[in-house]
């Protein structure tokens, strides 16, 4: 825990991962609160899932955009802005869910509010840099910084099952509103945030982080595993609804997101000497043999004990994925290639959230979603095992 004390005890070090955590909620709560609301206002997975398909394209557009400018202008004026628009946006959209729109209305509100999303990961990973500089510290503050995300959902779902089942899946949209605007505030408050110059150098060119080809082999097998993740997220509360138990949807995501979180706590912890390229592949490898029993899995108890044996290999290998970026962005384009991240995250885990919305509602459909999810970990191992000499050179 030595590691942990040393990351704490950096500049600002709490109120990145405090603020970071609070705004953060949102990211995990109102995907599956528009799931859930959707499908409960119109019946179907389908367009739910379309609808967040939507939500979730609109933030990966949207990302890259944001970074750029939070690269140029500094990420106070940007965090600001959007954390008071994206509430606006939220509300907006469960009006129109209200008043019984058609489903085109209800996608292009869903997409309104995925663009107005505050970039609070992309700002706090790019923060710590300046905060702890290179080397092992960097890593640990990594660490810390994914194993808080999935902290956020742990928790995040479990709040949306629970007014789900006492109260309305409004009510947690509402409820990320307000953290949304209190994580944004507070990161943009922080002392690195204020201090905040832009590094010396000429400005990137117009491809920015993506003209290296180790960040194109990152982002390619991070897009392919980020869809089985997208299909997980669907299947999952399938799966607990078709059990009878749709108000466990909440607990089984949790409880997935807390093996990763109890993975990511004792990976931070530990000093390998693997290159970071090969902590990377094994990580993707050890994600798809987790994933690999879960379309067995005989009852809802049985899959839940199953992911969160599964979820242990997820929270290192996204610290390992943030350590990759911050060592191959370029000295002014940090925050944008974050939010590259974040923009391959967001659009492929949407577009598989939108392809298991389909799969689900056909026969044997929810074993095709969670097989396709396995299918898709392997497949990002692969590309990331033989395309891996070019992350290596890209640290070189």
């Amino acid at each position: 825990m030595r590691r942990y004390s040393q990351v704490w005890s950096l500049p600002s070090a709490p109120i990145l991962l405090l603020a970071g955590f609070l705004g953060r909620l949102p990211v995990a709560m109102v995907p599956l609160a528009l799931l859930l609301l959707v499908e409960s206002r119109t019946g179907s997975y389908a367009t739910a899932g379309l609808a967040t398909a939507a939500y979730g394209l609109a933030t990966a557009a949207v990302a890259p955009l944001l970074g750029r400018l939070a690269d140029r202008i500094g990420p106070r004026p940007v965090l600001l802005v959007t954390g008071v628009t994206y509430p606006a946006t939220l509300v907006g959209l469960l009006v129109i869910l209200r008043a019984g729109t058609p489903d085109a209305v209800i996608l292009a509100a869903a997409a309104v509010a995925g663009t107005a999303m505050p970039l609070i990961s992309s700002t706090v990973r790019a923060l710590w840099i300046r905060v702890s500089g290179e080397g092992p510290v960097l890593q640990s503050a990594y660490a810390l910084d994914a194993i808080c995300v999935e902290c956020v959902f742990v928790l995040g779902p479990v709040l949306v099952a629970v007014f789900v089942t006492f109260t309305s899946p409004a009510v947690p949209v509402v409820l990320a509103a307000v953290l949304a605007v209190i994580g944004s505030v507070a990161v943009a408050a922080s002392a690195p945030a204020r201090a905040w110059r832009p590094a010396a150098g000429a400005r990137p060119r117009a491809a920015g982080p993506l003209r290296s080809g180790g960040m194109r082999v990152l982002l390619a097998s991070t897009a392919v595993v980020m869809f089985g993740l997208g299909c997980l997220e669907v299947a999952v509360p399938a799966y607990a609804e078709d059990g009878g138990l749709p108000a466990m949807s909440g607990v089984l995501l949790a409880v997935w997101a807390l093996g990763s979180a109890a993975g990511g706590l004792w990976f931070g912890a530990q000093q390998l000497r693997m290159s970071l390229p090969r902590q990377y592949r094994w990580g993707l490898l050890a994600i798809a043999v987790g994933f690999a029993p879960l379309a067995v899995a005989t009852d809802p108890w049985v899959l839940g004990a199953l992911l969160f044996l599964g979820g242990t290999a997820i929270a290192p290998t996204v610290s390992v994925q943030n350590a990759l970026v911050a060592s191959m962005a370029p000295a002014r384009a940090t925050t944008e290639a974050f939010t590259w991240l974040t923009t391959v995250v967001f659009g492929a885990s949407a577009l598989g959230a939108a392809v298991a919305g389909v799969l689900v509602e056909q026969p044997e459909g929810i074993a095709l979603a969670l097989g396709l999810a396995t299918a898709s970990a392997f497949a990002a191992a692969g590309i990331a095992s033989v395309a891996g000499r070019r992350l290596a050179t890209a640290l070189a």
